[in-house]
């Protein structure tokens, strides 16, 4: 299976697209479905199809999402896919003035708060996903003495073992290995701190 690259977010308008909270919702919820339309996408976030339609639209004006082939017969339903694998945001592409790193520090300050409330949404319904789930389910925290080449290359590793798994889990699942599987969140922050 070939893997699609991640697309790389250097300019401000996909910036500021991709960085609203409800486009990020819709963003993520594709990136599970594969495909959708906006009444699809409505329901899982709880807001009006119009509204969705909106949002993924601003979402496709920059390249982030595309249309995808229709999944149904009703021709009057459009239907949408992520036009990458993902999307990647480097801070060194919004350094050059503060009003782009500080658009930066809200993406990603939006992204954190997303994922934190993912994980708490598991963590309360933990409980209904049984023992096997919550067993394998962990996390974890560790403080390291690293220089910023050596988090560069933990972090280039952490990303090869994600995307070996995630391709292996995609592989199998094409293949009709179905059985037990579920979409599973993996965050994954390295950073320097103080005392």
């Amino acid at each position: 299976m070939t893997r699609k690259e991640d697309r790389r977010i250097t300019d401000m308008g996909a910036l500021k697209a991709i960085a609203h909270p409800l486009r990020m919702q819709l963003y993520r919820a594709l990136n599970v479905a594969g495909a959708a339309t906006a009444s699809q996408l409505g329901e899982q976030v709880d807001e009006a199809p119009s509204l969705v339609s909106y949002h993924l639209r601003k979402l496709a004006e920059h390249g982030l999402i595309e249309e995808a082939e229709p999944r149904s017969g009703d021709g009057r339903e459009r239907w949408w896919q992520p036009a990458s694998e993902g999307v990647s945001v480097h801070d060194e592409d919004f350094r050059s003035a503060p009003e782009t790193f500080a658009a930066h520090t809200a993406f990603a300050r939006l992204l954190v708060d997303q994922r934190a409330e993912l994980y708490r949404r598991f963590l309360d319904e933990r409980h209904a996903w049984g023992v096997e789930w919550t067993g394998a389910s962990r996390d974890s925290e560790s403080t390291l003495r690293l220089t910023p080449a050596e988090l560069a290359e933990l972090n280039d590793e952490l990303l090869a073992v994600i995307r070996k798994y995630d391709d292996k889990g995609r592989a199998d699942e094409a293949a009709g290995d179905t059985e037990g599987r579920e979409n599973v969140a993996l965050h994954v922050y390295g950073f320097p701190f103080r005392v």
